[in-house]
């Protein structure tokens, strides 16, 4: 892999006009895997012709809906979209119908579109198709992510076809993702992570290797995948690799031919850190950090010699990113200290849409006026060491008062991860009719150990102040509840460990 500082970034064509130029020129390498389906080029680029034609005789020129169903019907039918120079908003197929009429709403979508998840056959018309593309303005909104939705209703994230360009040349160049090489899907088609798995891949004549979504936790499942596959990239939540170490420790088993192993999205517990090197023997790792609207912002590539009872950092800023450090009252901390990420990349999003486009700004001008960037608020407390290293601490929203002490319920969840024998932990702030409020957290425990909350408690105590310490600390043998985007479903784990009958 090439350093991330000395990776250009310049703007490439199109990622739907590169992978119409990969279907020209290899028609019958393979793009998809889904199941037992294998889709070639020719095949995803015809059905997409398919799928274009009947984009061309809309009246429309809005937003274009499709529920983000994984399937390669769904990718041609968005490549399609992208090809058309139309809008596609992705919303997660599992949010309710209220949520979803939202989100169209505030996108301006007037039409939803789905396709049948039906096989793509060969075309047989040796005439390969050879429509050029629309042109159009590259700072014009091409994906509509969303995000979590965690803390309300998902936000809209719009990124503007060169954003997502620049994006895909800097992961292809980065990963060395070329024709035939082939990289996992893990995520849904709606997360952010498929830009890389899935788009970057496409654009650069590499193969798809797409999970079953309805299959995402079994273990079993996702090491046959790998085995069966044999993937030179995957990227991943923390999840997917807990569900893979499990599986593969049971049968005694390593996956091969990895080059490239990352992880996003939350913290990665220590003891799932030790255990991947023997699991991956091929791969190198890293820890992947970046936002929805800003893309991903951050690489750091194990070494070995972390220490697993700390945080791993963040890394070094990627290409054209820039990082600073904002304390409580607005000026930029220039050593080291805690404060606010402010991130700024090349990848960013111009704002929200809808609602949240209306409500506290989160892309904001240089605190300090030195230069003219748009910079987003990312929410997320980091600490810079005398050294320069940078490590998440928490979350700003998240600091709440305990017995009139401000703490962030985030740090006592990290300390809790660090604790070699806890596979997960969520802690959570919750009401009390006494106190006001007090912390609440449950761990899973590895299997074999006899972890208990006394030796938990002397553990969080040695690394946090007393407030700091939950008041109710729940250990548990089975897994948390989690999103579909695989972080933990807080709601759920009120509902099952802290309601009264529990």
């Amino acid at each position: 892999m090439k350093s991330a500082a000395t990776v250009a970034v310049r703007p490439p064509r199109s990622v739907a006009d590169s992978i119409l130029a990969q279907a020209r020129r290899s028609p019958q390498a393979t793009a998809l895997v889904w199941r037992d389906e294998v889709v070639s080029y020719g095949a995803l680029l015809h059905r997409a012709s398919t799928e274009r034609a009947r984009l061309a005789r809309s009246p429309l020129d809005t937003p274009l809906g499709v529920p983000a169903v994984k399937s390669p019907a769904v990718i041609a039918l968005v490549l399609a979209a992208l090809l058309e120079r139309r809008p596609v908003l992705l919303p997660s197929p599992l949010l309710g119908a209220d949520v979803l009429r939202r989100l169209y709403a505030q996108a301006g979508v007037e039409e939803v579109l789905t396709t049948p998840d039906t096989p793509l056959p060969e075309p047989t018309d040796p005439r390969f198709p050879d429509a050029a593309p629309h042109t159009g303005p590259a700072c014009a909104p091409a994906l509509l992510l969303t995000t979590s939705g965690s803390t309300g209703t998902p936000k809209i994230v719009p990124l503007s076809g060169e954003a997502v360009a620049r994006f895909t040349h800097w992961a292809a160049d980065a990963f060395g993702i070329a024709p035939g090489t082939t990289v996992l899907n893990y995520a849904p088609l709606n997360f952010d992570l498929c830009l890389l798995d899935v788009w970057t891949t496409l654009a650069h004549g590499g193969r798809v290797v797409l999970a079953d979504t309805e299959r995402a936790l079994q273990g079993g499942y996702l090491l046959d995948l790998l085995l069966r596959h044999r993937p030179e990239i995957v990227q991943a939540v923390p999840l997917f690799y807990r569900l893979l170490t499990d599986a593969a420790h049971e049968r005694g088993a390593v996956v091969p031919g990895v080059r490239h192993a990352l992880f996003t999205g939350d913290a990665l517990p220590a003891p799932l850190r030790t255990a991947l090197p023997d699991l991956l023997p091929g791969a190198r790792l890293y820890n992947l950090y970046g936002c929805t609207e800003t893309n991903d912002s951050f690489l750091y590539e194990l070494t070995g010699a972390e220490d697993p009872a700390l945080a791993l950092p963040l890394g070094s800023p990627l290409p054209g990113t820039g990082a600073l450090l904002v304390g409580r009252d607005g000026t930029v901390l220039d050593g080291p200290g805690t404060g606010e990420l402010y991130v700024t990349t090349p990848f960013q999003t111009d704002g929200y849409l809808g609602d949240a486009a209306a409500g506290p700004a989160v892309l904001v001008d240089h605190p300090a006026g030195a230069d003219r960037r748009r910079w987003f608020r990312s929410g997320d407390l980091v600490t810079r060491s005398v050294d320069g290293t940078l490590t998440l601490a928490g979350r700003t929203d998240f600091q709440v008062k305990v017995r009139g002490v401000r703490i962030n319920p985030q740090e006592t969840e990290h300390v809790l991860l660090e604790h070699p024998e806890v596979l997960e932990a969520a802690v959570l702030a919750l009401p009390d009719p006494v106190a006001g409020t007090l912390l609440h957290a449950v761990a899973r425990r590895a299997p074999g150990t006899d972890l208990n909350s006394l030796t938990l408690r002397g553990h969080l105590a040695r690394g946090l102040p007393r407030a700091a310490v939950p008041s109710v600390l729940r250990i548990t043998d089975g897994p948390l509840p989690r999103t579909s985007t695989g972080k933990v479903d807080r709601d759920q784990v009120v509902r099952a460990h802290f309601t009264k009958e529990n």
